[in-house]
Parts: C-alpha cells; structure tokens; sequence
C-alpha cells in the first residue's frame, strides 16, 4: 500500500488522523476511537518510504529539517480528495508521522455543533476573542467557520497566520491573506508585528505560544482589530489565568488591566463522545460583561468561574449546561456527561 492509497482510504472511512509508525500497522482516529489495519507491523525502512512519499506529494518539501531538527510541521493538498496537515518525527531513531485530515469544504457550523451565540462574535469589530481547550478539539475548524462568515458577509482585510495552513479561503467579499509560518514568515511574532502595518481588520493568530505573542496580540487587539486566537486551556478563568501567568511578575498587574479592556469572549470546547458513536462539540461560552471586565482588572478572577457557572444563558453559559443540554437532546448519555463535567456532583444534580 503506497501514501496515496492510505490518504484514501483515511477520506473514505471519515478518519480524523493518520498515524504512520514503526512497530505497529498503520493506524486511524476515528470518532475518538485508534483503529489498527489488518496486516505486518510497520518496519523502520516502510515508515522512512511513506514519509519521504509525503514529502514528495507535498511539493518535493525538504527532508533536510526533519533529519537536522527530528520533526517537521507542514500541509498538502490532493485535488478532488482533500488536505493534510502532517507532522513527521523522529521515533527510537525511525521516521514516523502524524496526519490530519482537513475536509476542502468547510462544514455548515450548525451541521458540527457549533452554536449560533459562537458564530455571533464573527459580527465584532474589534477586541480579542480566544477559542480554548485540548489538543483535536476542533478549535481550528470553530476558527475557520468564523474567518469564512466573516468573508462572506463582511467587506474585510482578514490576515491568518498558521503553522501550517490547515482550510483554504477562497476571496469572498473580503480578502484574506493567509500566511504559513516558517514558509511564510520567520515566527508567528514577526508575522503579527508585520500584520499591523498591512491594513488588516481581523487577525487569525493560529496559537498564542509566549508573552512576546501574547503581547503583540493584545496590542493589536487594542489598536482597533479583531484579533482571534487559541489556547490549549479549559474554562474562561484558566484561560485568563494563564494569558496573566505567561508576562513577568512585575508587569501581571498593568497586562491584567490591558486584557480587561480587550477582552471580548472566551469559548472553551471539547468533543465528548455521543450516542451515535460519532463525537459532538460541547461549549463554555463567556462573553465579558462589565462585571467580568472588573474582575479580571481587579485579579477577582476565580469568581469568573462562578458567574459563568450561574448565568446558563445562549452568550454565557458553563461546559456543564451544554453537557446538560446534549443529554436532554438524547445525544449523550449521562454518564458520558458527568464524566466530562468540570463540576459532576452539580451536574449529576442537575440530570
């Protein structure tokens, strides 16, 4: 079985990763689940031919970092089928890989899950909203339905910067430039800095990595754009904790103060396994009411937690009320929901 031929079947059989490792046969996430195919362990020199076949089909990419670095980020597209986003990495010395399967079309974000409260911060015009949680989460594919309203409805300059370039924009009603780190541009700080001075009305910070990123990010967001960004946090009060956490301690004090008047929402999310063996998105969403924004610049910030938790409103609403929800719908079962629940003996109250 050659690389083109495992893409294909990952398409077909609705695989979310692709994991190309020595020691085992190749494997798939789907729904959550790691699925092994029928066959022969992989060897070291069949992982090295698959990879440096990616590598091909990612435009003839140098193999050159991953050997020097012992990993390497980048994405390719195969037309009629879809994109990949790849990271290829060293392993007990054999070359190995992960891949990621990105749909060419953007999902409806009613079809995934994502609420309508969510898709109405795409209608700001300036202030920073973050998209949190774990790693696979869907906080890019959250991101991209955002840019996409924005670009159908609004006549906007958007400037993306990824690592890689996951969804493609076509030019709608607005421009978007989309700019990959490390191909692009040296760093996501260079290219944020740079981004300022090109007229941008919104910017997609593909993650928020240090305080140098997070600086730039407020100070643009300060300046009049929308700035959109993620963290690998869960909970509005983590998330602000850990943005305050990140600067020096002699400069938490004035930043606290910044990202209270920045600030405009912080939605966490997860994917939980529901009924029907597929996986559904379930939201904490905060919007920052002036109550909030005292809290924050007053350091008052584990109170968030309970103001969130208690307001169970569409635009403010904790994790465990859209648990609550999904359990009601018939899509998850309890047990599913108390299991992903920040508070299960409120929740386990509350089912």
């Amino acid at each position: 079985m050659n690389v083109n031929e495992l893409l294909q079947k990952a398409v077909v059989d609705q695989a979310s990763d692709i994991f190309i490792i020595a020691g085992l046969p190749v494997s798939y996430r789907a729904n959550g689940r790691i699925l092994r195919e029928e066959g022969e362990r992989l060897m070291p020199p069949q992982t090295s031919e698959f990879v440096q076949q990616l590598y091909e089909l990612a435009q003839a990419r140098d193999l050159s970092p991953l050997l020097e670095r012992g990993d390497d980020d980048f994405s390719f597209a195969i037309p009629g089928l879809s994109r990949f986003r790849v990271s290829a990495y060293k392993q007990r010395g054999a070359l190995s890989a992960v891949i990621r399967v990105i749909t060419f079309e953007l999902p409806h974000p009613e079809d995934i899950g994502i609420p309508a409260p969510v898709m109405k911060f795409a209608g700001l015009s300036k202030g920073m909203v973050l998209v949190t949680g774990p790693a696979g989460s869907g906080k890019s594919t959250t991101l991209a339905c955002l840019v996409n309203q924005i670009n159908h409805t609004m006549e906007k300059h958007i400037i993306t910067l990824e690592d890689p370039i996951e969804y493609l924009h076509r030019h709608d009603k607005s421009i978007v430039s989309q700019r990959e780190i490390s191909i692009d541009t040296l760093s996501y700080v260079n290219a944020l800095r740079a981004s300022l001075r090109q007229s941008p009305d919104v910017i997609l910070l593909g993650e928020m990595r240090d305080y140098e990123t997070m600086d730039v990010a407020m100070t643009a967001a300060e300046t009049g754009h929308l700035v959109f960004s993620t963290l690998h946090t869960i909970g509005a009060a983590n998330t602000i904790d850990r943005i305050i956490d990140v600067f020096p301690a002699n400069q938490q004090r004035q930043i606290a103060v910044q990202l209270s008047m920045v600030l405009q929402a912080v939605i966490s999310q997860q994917l939980v396994p529901a009924l029907d063996g597929t996986q559904v998105p379930a939201f904490e969403i905060m919007t920052v009411t002036p109550a909030i924004r005292n809290m924050i610049r007053d350091n008052k910030i584990p109170q968030i937690d309970g103001t969130v938790y208690s307001a169970n409103k569409e635009d403010m609403h904790s994790m465990d009320y859209s648990l609550q929800l999904l359990v009601r719908e018939g899509t998850v079962a309890p047990e599913t929901a108390l299991s992903y629940a920040s508070n299960p003996e409120m929740l386990k109250k509350k089912l």
